[in-house]
C-alpha cells in the first residue's frame, strides 16, 4: 500500500515540501518515513529490543499457554503487579488441563489483587473449551484462536506471533501510540475512529518482521513502555527517532475523567475454634462487577468519626476513584453500622487468604497486617490497552 493513500495527504512539489534522497528513499523534513524503511526501521528495533529489554518471566517461555496467561493478566493491570502473581498462578495451573479442571473459585483466588475478574473466568472458560475440543492444545493460528472465548484479536495475535511465529501485529495502546507518533496521526481527529483503526492495523502489519514477529511485536510494546511515553516521551534515546514525523507528544484523544466516591467498610474480626476469624460477605452472583467475590461489610455511613478510622486508602476501579475508610467495628455493632447485600461468614483468617477476595478486601487485611506482604493493584501508562470486550 502506498504511503499516499494511508495519509491521505496531498503532496506538493518537492522543492516546496524541502524533501531530499537519501540512499535512494525520499524523506520529509528529513526523516525516513517507515514503509520506505522498513527493513533499517526492524533492525534498529530489535537491535534496541535484545540490548535493553526487561527481563520479565514470560519471555523466558515458548509455551503458548504461559503467553496466554500473561497477555491476559497484562490487559488493564501494571507489569509490576502481574509478574509475581504470573508465577504464582502457572505454579498452581501448570497446563490447560489443570486450570480447566480446577473450580473457578481458586482461579478467582489466585485472580485476586489483579482487578478486572471477567478476564480470569473467561480465561478459565476458553481453557475449558480447550481441554474438551482440543484435548488440551491452543489453536496455532489467531484466526483459530479468536474462536475461544475471551480471545480478542489482540491476544490471538500476540499468542500466534510469539509462540507460534505467525507473521501478525499486535496492535495495544502501547504500539498504536508508536505507530501515531512515527505517522504523525492525530486520534480524535478529523478521520473517523475506525478508519483510524484500519490504517494503524494496517502499517503495523506492514512493519512487521516476517522472520522473528514475536519479537517485533514485543520490540514495539517494549518501546512504548518504556521509551515512547505518553507524557514526556524518551526521544534522544529511541531507536527509531530517524522515523518519526512526531519527535514529542502530540494530540492524543482525551481520557474519561475519573470520578471520585466516599466509602467506608468495617473491619470486624473475633477469636474463633480456628484461631482469628474475619467477617467477610459475598457480592451476589447477580452483580455485573465483581460477582461472587468475597469483601468486607459495607458500612451505612461513608464518613467515619475520627477517632475511630483505622486505616484510609484510595482504591480505583475502572473509572472510579474510591477513598476508602476503613472503621474497626465490635460484633455486637455489625447490625447496627452496616448494610447486608449478601450472605456472610465468619472466615478464619489462614481460610480467607485463599479464598476469592475483592481486590479492595485483601489490600485491607494485608495493611491489618493479617496476611502476608502486600500487593496493590493498579494500572498505569504501561497498561497495556486492548481486547476490551
Amino acid at each position: 500500500m502506498k504511503l499516499d493513500a494511508l495519509s491521505h495527504r496531498k503532496e506538493k512539489p518537492a522543492r516546496q515540501r524541502g524533501s531530499r534522497k537519501a540512499n535512494g528513499l525520499s524523506t520529509v523534513s528529513g526523516k525516513l518515513r517507515p514503509l520506505q524503511d522498513r527493513r533499517g526501521l526492524r533492525t534498529r528495533l530489535l537491535g534496541w529490543y535484545f540490548q535493553f529489554r526487561r527481563n520479565l518471566p514470560w519471555r523466558r517461555s515458548a509455551d503458548p499457554y504461559a503467553i496466554w496467561v500473561s497477555e491476559i493478566m497484562l490487559q488493564q493491570t501494571r507489569v509490576a503487579v502481574v509478574v509475581e502473581r504470573y508465577e504464582t498462578f502457572l505454579e498452581r495451573f501448570p497446563t490447560i488441563t489443570t486450570l480447566a479442571r480446577a473450580a473457578e473459585d481458586q482461579v478467582l483466588a489466585l485472580w485476586s489483587g489483579l482487578g478486572y475478574y471477567r478476564r480470569a473466568r473467561m480465561l478459565h472458560k476458553a481453557a475449558q473449551f480447550v481441554a474438551d475440543h482440543h484435548a488440551g492444545v491452543l489453536p496455532r493460528t489467531a484466526v483459530e484462536l479468536r474462536k475461544l472465548p475471551g480471545i480478542g484479536s489482540y491476544t490471538a495475535a500476540a499468542i500466534a506471533s510469539i509462540a507460534n511465529g505467525e507473521a501478525i501485529a499486535v496492535v495495544d495502546g502501547n504500539v498504536e501510540r508508536v505507530l501515531c507518533r512515527l505517522e504523525g496521526w492525530e486520534l480524535g481527529g478529523s478521520v473517523g475512529a475506525a478508519e483510524m483503526r484500519r490504517r494503524i492495523e494496517s502499517l503495523a502489519n506492514e512493519l512487521v518482521d516476517p522472520g522473528q514477529p514475536g519479537e517485533f511485536n514485543q520490540a514495539m510494546m517494549e518501546l512504548g513502555a518504556t521509551v515512547c511515553l505518553p507524557r514526556n516521551p524518551q526521544c534522544l534515546v529511541c531507536p527509531l527517532a530517524g522515523n518519526c514525523a512526531t519527535q514529542g507528544e502530540h494530540k492524543t484523544t482525551p481520557r474519561p475523567r475519573m470520578m471520585s466516591q466516599e466509602i467506608s467498610y468495617g473491619l470486624m474480626t473475633r477469636r474463633g475454634p480456628e484461631g482469628e476469624e474475619v467477617l467477610l460477605e459475598q457480592r451476589s452472583s447477580s452483580l455485573t462487577v465483581m460477582p461472587g467475590m468475597w469483601e468486607l461489610p459495607l458500612l451505612k455511613e461513608p464518613a467515619v468519626p475520627e477517632a475511630e478510622v483505622r486505616m484510609t486508602l484510595r482504591h480505583a476501579i475502572m473509572l472510579v476513584n474510591y477513598y476508602v475508610r476503613i472503621r474497626s467495628v465490635a460484633e455486637k455493632e455489625v447490625g447496627l453500622l452496616s448494610m447486608i447485600y449478601g450472605e456472610r461468614r465468619w472466615i478464619p483468617v489462614a481460610a480467607a487468604e485463599g479464598m476469592a477476595l475483592t481486590g479492595l478486601a485483601r489490600k485491607v487485611l494485608k495493611r491489618a497486617h493479617l496476611f502476608g506482604n502486600l500487593l496493590v493493584e493498579g494500572t498505569s501508562a504501561e497498561t497495556r490497552d486492548r481486547d476490551k470486550a
